[in-house]
């Protein structure tokens, strides 16, 4: 593989710049070897969106109306997606998990699943908001999916509906039921916790956890709403998540084999269920991180919060070669910074919201 060519990324002043004292004595990008940073993380974990389109408007994340989405031709096609996997694949990337927006509005996801497949990752997941799974879940698992996280914020369908702005929490139900019937499991909810919306559903959660088996994921609110509403105080810590269930049911840690998860898992002591914490804000796993996303429109982010941007859409449609793929992968992981910068003065969100850069 020849060297790769250096990448135009854009600096913002007070987060985009590199900690010289923690950095790797050589500048130089590898040109072997899996793709590592300079700061010896291997990242193996790829997070595809495959479009920015939704059909919730989640207050957390989009606003009501009024977001601008990409036009369908700045949109990867499938071969160009399948294309990015092969060559992430050849430079060590074991796990590849579709996300959005809203992946299954996306037509066709099947097939792209099961070409992703052919491939040969050891993990081949989904996210979404349960919306469409019902219809497809089966179809998805013929292609070869493995399992699905799927978003629920609420348990109380009044809340459920003023939290999402649209959907209905039985369809979201029916979701999970026609997952497992499936096999894509082991079935992740995602909770996201909001101060004054939903965290009095703490251990409403912990016990539907206990009762149906479904591993509930606590996530804190991150600055990455489209509508600039975050603020701290409107985040739930996964401390205070702790300690509030524990005070009831008893917790412990379960042993990690994929130290780079972004969730701690604890299980109940008296063996009914399983919960996680993704605590991104109070609790940093950034030392760890082994993701790198590549967002619908073609550009590769090493991480949510930073700016930097890779693009490789044009690369795929001028001719480039797999070599020159390769190398903007590479160029992207050794750009990642030793932290998202959340807890640091100068701390801006990014210019992309969530549904805009996958999740």
């Amino acid at each position: 593989m020849t060297p790769s060519t250096p990448v135009s990324i854009s600096v913002r002043p007070g987060r985009d710049r590199p900690d010289p004292t923690t950095a790797t004595a050589s500048d130089t990008v590898p040109t072997e070897g899996p793709l590592v940073d300079r700061f010896g993380r291997v990242h193996r974990d790829l997070r595809i969106s495959v479009t920015d389109h939704c059909n919730l408007r989640c207050v957390y994340c989009m606003p009501e109306d009024g977001l601008a989405f990409v036009p369908r031709d700045d949109l990867l096609t499938f071969d160009e997606i399948v294309r990015v996997a092969q060559v992430a694949s050849a430079l060590g990337v074991t796990s590849v998990r579709l996300t959005g927006g809203e992946p299954l509005m996306r037509k066709g996801i099947p097939a792209l699943i099961a070409r992703l497949a052919e491939i040969g990752f050891d993990d081949l997941a989904l996210t979404t908001n349960g919306t469409g799974l019902a219809r497809q879940a089966r179809a998805l698992a013929a292609a070869g999916l493995r399992r699905v996280n799927i978003s629920c914020d609420s348990l109380r369908p009044e809340r459920f509906a003023a939290i999402r702005r649209r959907g209905c929490l039985d369809t979201v139900h029916d979701a999970m039921a026609a997952a497992e019937a499936a096999g894509l499991t082991p079935i992740k909810v995602n909770v996201v916790l909001l101060r004054g919306y939903n965290d009095d559903e703490v251990l409403a959660f912990a016990s539907f956890a206990r009762s149906t088996g479904r591993v509930v994921r606590f996530i804190e609110f991150m600055p990455l709403d489209a509508d600039g509403n975050w603020t701290r105080d409107r985040l739930v810590p996964g401390r205070e998540v702790f300690e509030q269930i524990a005070a009831l049911w008893p917790l412990e840690l379960v042993p990690e084999n994929d130290r780079h998860a972004p969730a701690k898992r604890f299980r109940f002591c008296d063996g009914h269920g399983e919960i996680g914490l993704i605590s991104s804000v109070t609790e940093p796993f950034c030392g760890t991180c082994n993701r790198l996303r590549l967002t619908a429109d073609g550009a590769l982010r090493n991480c949510l919060f930073s700016d930097t941007e890779t693009a490789v859409r044009d690369v795929l449609r001028e001719g480039g070669t797999d070599t020159r793929l390769a190398a903007l992968l590479r160029d992207a992981v050794w750009a990642k910074l030793p932290g998202h910068g959340i807890n640091e003065p100068g701390f801006l969100s990014p210019a992309r919201s969530m549904s805009m850069i996958g999740g």
